[in-house]
């Protein structure tokens, strides 16, 4: 739906440090638009079936984690599974999650992937597009009973509040890599979030963290670290030098590390596995299972690991008949540094197309609770990390 821009929101995104409502000279907020939903649409289309998903890809970690050849297939370092593990075994806690889906409006939201590691656009989700809703149905551009599904914000602060009191006597360090305006901009959100719930919280960069002689990480105030949340994906960890001291020392982690069974493209082929037909999942097939995809057409190849849309190729289901051919011809649709550890394959489903964008919404989750969703938009079938951010209302 059409709408005019709000004349003074560029100072008002100064005001709240909303500083990457534009990126690569192109803008990522877009306000000339929202999308409208009805209740129903999102409580029976949305909200429910991401927690119904969410409960899915549980089962999956519970199973992938007994299962030693599963841990191969999701890619996870041999050295690394006892950590893994432990961490499920032990009950640490998760913090959020958000669920991609392709949705027309009618009919089932079908699911593209889980972003359960390290999901971004927190900020322009829990609190921008809220304040966009306050001061359009302040000036009467939108009605009085327009609405959004957004408990992101509050649902944080709450899980915060629960976090201190499962971790107590921790100092919560947050971290990003340098030289990310976005991460850190999410990062610094939730470290409001944090603040408001009365934890003791502390920031250090990726690259700036070091160690103590007895392996114990350490800021660049060589404060010990205890309690970390890492805008950091757990593969790239797992490989890094550090990686070593990875579970001999006394850290609780956040995103916890059995979320790297979650944020692992892995995952889909495996859901399908457990939950065939489930009318929210996409087939999906590891390459050694390609015999089992002939029936449809064309396929999405996906790496193991990737991350904004990276390395995605489509795949014709001709060439997937192919006796033996475990690498069918693909015509690439993205480019990326992924894929070194394989692929799986997902059925096609192109996103819904409104005008001329193609449009995906992210479906949050706080700890097990749909809290809101987030809306992308592209003039490509891939939604990439500079595609288009724009706000929803419910009427």
């Amino acid at each position: 739906m059409p709408i005019k821009p709000r004349s003074h929101w560029k100072e008002r995104a100064r005001e709240f440090g909303f500083g990457f409502h534009t990126m690569y000279g192109e803008p990522y907020w877009d306000e000339s638009a929202y999308y409208q939903f009805s209740l129903k649409q999102v409580e029976q289309d949305l909200e429910d079936p991401t927690e119904e998903i969410h409960q899915m890809c549980l089962e999956v970690v519970r199973r992938v984690l007994a299962d030693d050849a599963l841990m191969r297939r999701f890619c996870i370092p041999e050295r690394h599974w006892d950590f893994v593990r432990n961490s499920w075994e032990n009950g640490d806690p998760s913090l959020y999650s958000r669920l991609d889906f392709a949705y027309t409006g009618q009919g089932p939201a079908k699911l593209y992937e889980n972003n359960a590691d390290t999901p971004t656009s927190l900020f322009e989700t829990g609190f921008w597009q809220w304040l966009w809703l306050q001061d359009n149905v302040d000036s009467g551009a939108l009605p009085r009973q327009a609405d959004q599904f957004n408990s992101l914000q509050e649902k944080l602060v709450n899980r915060f509040r629960d976090l201190q009191f499962l971790t107590p006597g921790r100092a919560l360090h947050f971290a990003c890599c340098k030289g990310t305006d976005e991460d850190r901009g999410t990062v610094q959100y939730l470290q409001d979030c944090a603040r408001e719930a009365g934890l003791d919280q502390h920031f250090v960069f990726i690259e700036d963290i070091g160690r103590d002689a007895a392996g114990q990480f350490t800021d660049l105030q060589d404060q010990v670290i205890t309690w970390m949340f890492k805008l950091y994906p757990w593969e790239f960890m797992f490989r890094e030098e550090f990686g070593a001291f990875l579970g001999g020392n006394n850290i609780r982690w956040l995103e916890p590390p059995w979320k790297s069974i979650l944020s692992n493209k892995a995952l889909l082929p495996m859901l399908w596995r457990l939950f065939p037909d489930h009318p929210n999942l996409l087939p999906a097939f590891f390459e050694d299972e390609l015999d089992k995809a002939a029936a449809h057409e064309t396929l999405v190849k996906k790496p193991i690991f990737s991350r904004e849309g990276a390395n995605i190729s489509l795949v014709q289901g001709s060439s997937v008949k192919s006796e033996g051919m475990s690498q069918p011809e693909a015509q690439l649709l993205s480019d990326g540094p992924y894929g070194e550890e394989g692929y799986i394959y997902q059925a096609m489903y192109p996103l819904p197309k409104f005008g001329e964008n193609y449009t995906l919404i992210g479906s949050w989750l706080i700890d097990d609770e749909a809290a809101g969703i987030s809306l992308r938009e592209d003039s490509g079938l891939i939604t990439l990390d500079s595609s288009r951010y724009l706000p929803h209302v419910i009427i």
